[in-house]
This record gives C-alpha cells, sequence and structure tokens, in this order.
C-alpha cells in the first residue's frame, strides 16, 4: 500500500471531499484487484525478460543436455525417441501457405497441419541443435521459421484462434532457443517477430468465449509471443486474461457453490453454468469445465496453464506459488485419477468418461512435486507410465526431455 499522506495543517477539508477522496481511492484500489486476481502480481511482466524463457530455460537445457550427453535415463530414452520422430529429420520441406483456413474440428484443412507440424519441427530440430551442437539442426529450425515468416498473411475460418494459439505456442520456443544460444546468423529474425507481431497476436491477445482450453491455448501462445518481442503490455494484458480464465477452468472448493466465471460470457445463473459445465452440476476440487467433455481438450487446458505457469516462472515470478498453482495441482491429480482407470461415480459426468488425457503432466508434475514437494501419487504415477511423453502434434512435445525430474 502506499503511504500514508502527510496531513495538511493550515487548512481543514469538508468532511464530504474527504469522502469523496476516501471513495476515490477505495474504488482505484477495487479497480486494481479486479484487473489483477491475487494482490502479489505474479503474473506481472518482469523488469528484463529472461531468455531463453518461454517453458523450457537454459538451466533446463544445460541439464537436458548434460543427461543426456552421459546416457542417463529418462532423458536419453526421451531424447532418442525425438530423434527418431518425423519432426527431427533434416529432409523436411516446409509447407507455409499465405492463408491457413481451419474449419472446426480442422474441416476444412487448409494448411492447419502443416503449420502446426512444422513449428513442433522447428522447436524440435532446436532442441537438438542445442542438446547436439550439430548447427544442421540450427539450420533446419531456421528453415522452418523463415519459411513460414515470409508467407503467412493470415489465419481464418471458425478454427482460426485456436489454430493460431496452437502454431503459436510452439515458434517462440522455437525461436527462443536460436536466437539466444546458436552462435551462427539468422538473418531474418527481423522478419519472424514482425509475423509473430502482426499475424498472431492480433487473432489471440483478446481472448475467446468458446470452451476453456481455446483462451488457455490462446494466451499460452500470447505469453511466449511476448516474451519473445518482450513486449511488457501484451504479456501483463495476455496473463490477466489467463488468470481468469485459469480460475474459471478449474474449480476449488473456495471458489463457492458454483464455479467462477469470465465476465464477458454473461453465466449469471446456476443452469447456464451447469450447461456450460457439459452438464456437470456437482462441483469438486480439480474438475474442469471440459472433464465431461473429454479428457484429449481437458489435456490442452491443463497443458497450457502449466506452460504459462511455469513461462512466468522463468521470468523471475511465481504463479505456483498462487491459485493457479493449487488449482494445477487439483486438475492433475483428479484427471489421474480416472485416466489411469478408476470407475467414475455416478455423479460425475453421468457416470462415464472419455480418457485420453495426453502427454501433458511431466511440466506441473515437476515444478509441484519435484521442486515444491507437493504430494501428487496419482499424477506421479501416470507421468510414470507415459515416459517418454512423446508429442500430441498440436502444441505440447518432448516434455519428458526437457521437464522430466528436472531441478533447475
Amino acid at each position: 500500500m502506499a503511504p500514508t499522506p502527510t496531513p495538511v495543517r493550515h487548512r481543514r477539508r469538508p468532511r464530504p471531499a474527504l469522502l469523496a477522496t476516501a471513495a476515490t481511492a477505495v474504488a482505484a484500489l477495487a479497480a486494481t484487484l479486479l484487473a489483477w486476481p491475487g494482490t502479489d502480481r505474479a503474473d506481472a511482466a518482469p523488469a528484463a525478460f529472461a531468455h531463453p524463457g518461454v517453458t523450457v530455460s537454459k538451466g533446463q537445457l544445460d541439464f537436458t543436455r548434460e543427461k543426456v550427453n552421459t546416457g542417463a535415463q529418462p532423458w536419453k530414452g526421451a531424447f532418442d525417441q525425438m530423434m527418431g520422430s518425423k519432426y527431427a529429420s533434416l529432409s523436411r520441406a516446409p509447407k507455409p501457405r499465405a492463408i491457413v483456413e481451419c474449419g472446426s474440428y480442422s474441416n476444412p484443412n487448409y494448411g492447419c497441419t502443416d503449420e502446426r507440424e512444422d513449428a513442433i519441427a522447428a522447436y524440435t530440430t532446436a532442441l537438438a541443435w542445442y542438446i547436439t551442437r550439430d548447427e544442421k539442426y540450427a539450420k533446419k529450425s531456421i528453415e522452418l521459421m523463415d519459411a513460414w515468416s515470409g508467407t503467412i498473411k493470415d489465419h481464418t475460418n471458425s478454427n482460426a484462434p485456436l489454430q493460431t494459439g496452437w502454431a503459436g505456442s510452439s515458434w517462440p520456443k522455437a525461436a527462443e532457443i536460436i536466437k539466444h544460444t546458436y552462435t551462427g546468423t539468422w538473418a531474418n529474425s527481423g522478419r519472424f517477430s514482425t509475423m509473430l507481431r502482426n499475424v498472431y497476436l492480433p487473432k489471440i491477445i483478446n481472448g475467446s468465449n468458446s470452451n476453456g482450453n481455446w483462451e488457455l491455448s490462446m494466451m499460452e501462445a500470447a505469453v511466449g509471443i511476448s516474451v519473445f518481442l518482450e513486449d511488457k503490455a501484451s504479456y501483463d494484458k495476455a496473463m490477466a486474461k489467463f488468470r481468469t480464465r485459469t480460475a474459471a477452468y478449474v474449480y476449488l472448493p473456495a471458489d463457492g457453490a458454483l464455479p467462477k466465471t469470465v465476465p464477458s460470457q454473461n453465466l449469471d445463473t446456476r443452469e447456464k453454468i451447469v450447461k456450460y459445465w457439459q452438464g456437470q452440476g456437482t462441483f469438486v476440487a480439480g474438475l474442469t469445465q471440459e472433464t465431461c467433455r473429454d479428457f484429449t481438450h481437458t489435456g490442452y487446458g491443463i497443458s497450457a496453464i502449466a506452460h504459462v505457469a511455469e513461462t512466468s516462472r522463468i521470468q523471475g515470478q511465481d504463479l505456483y506459488g498462487t491459485d493457479v498453482g493449487e488449482r494445477l495441482q487439483h486438475a492433475l491429480g483428479f484427471q489421474a485419477k480416472y485416466e489411469l482407470g478408476e470407475a467414475p461415480p455416478s455423479w460425475l459426468c453421468k457416470g462415464s468418461v472419455h480418457r485420453g488425457l495426453g502427454p501433458i503432466t511431466e511440466v506441473g508434475y515437476n515444478a509441484l512435486h519435484n521442486r515444491l514437494g507437493v504430494p501428487m501419487a496419482n499424477t506421479e504415477r501416470l507421468t510414470g507410465q507415459n515416459r517418454p511423453a512423446g508429442s500430441n502434434n498440436l502444441f505440447v512435445a518432448w516434455e519428458t526431455l526437457t521437464h522430466g525430474d528436472n531441478p533447475r
């Protein structure tokens, strides 16, 4: 809080003026609290951005490289898995398009898969460069990024915001590694920055009122792009939306009888909220807005939450110490229990769940359990069972390699 101002003694203000001043101060404080969930400002842009700093840090990359080069497990097995994938191929030819058109469930699919997979390939080859120091991989990553930055103009059709979020989550991860660790040249790095700023950021920064995984993935991309561009204003805007959406995506008992909502969605009755939560009317810790839709889309949302929290940590903040960490912990544990095969009770999704969470537990598990010591038995079991975690071919890739038991 600001220090109390020294009283003015030579003239007494009329009482109504004092009350008006106090009311103005209270209103300003209330506006601040509403704009920034949590008074710690753990979501604010850092004074100086850390690089590489999108989901994976230089310290984490160094730890991974050391483990792979000594043949230690699970990192060596995860590295071999990555290098054996199509995304690490040095013969990969990029397939950029000026207009990427993606309808619902990628129908039509005009460049949607090509864009997402080229972005993952750029990240994969950037990782390969860092671990092997073979500059052929750095040059391949640059080739992929240059092909798209010299071509793409827009994303269109109904899935455009989500598509932009998915591809836009992978591009800055690749670019951060190349720009800040590769000792060769990247002549078109400025053009790549312009692509992120003019083609990607405007499509995602204002969020979405669709299912929560959309906005969470879009804010993951917006945060990552903001780090690469060192854009504090867009970082703060994306983080504010992320905090609001995370609170509205994962339920905690402290939220009250009903889940929190995103104001712009006007979910102002229990009936509307239950419908938006896929018909689920009983709320328990860790339940998500899409649990009763299917675990695959739920996994997208949980993964994005973990990625943003990890990027924030690298940038010197502590979202894991806020409600974001608590929601992530419970979301992972709740979904993991049923993903492992436990039969759902009758009150949950009418007694039936659609499993398929995906390779999304490593980042959150490592941060919460390994670093912070939070007990997470279900998530631990699922994480170990799924190692090495591969890619979901959308925006998640190689997280046993980069985050598995990584103390950095």
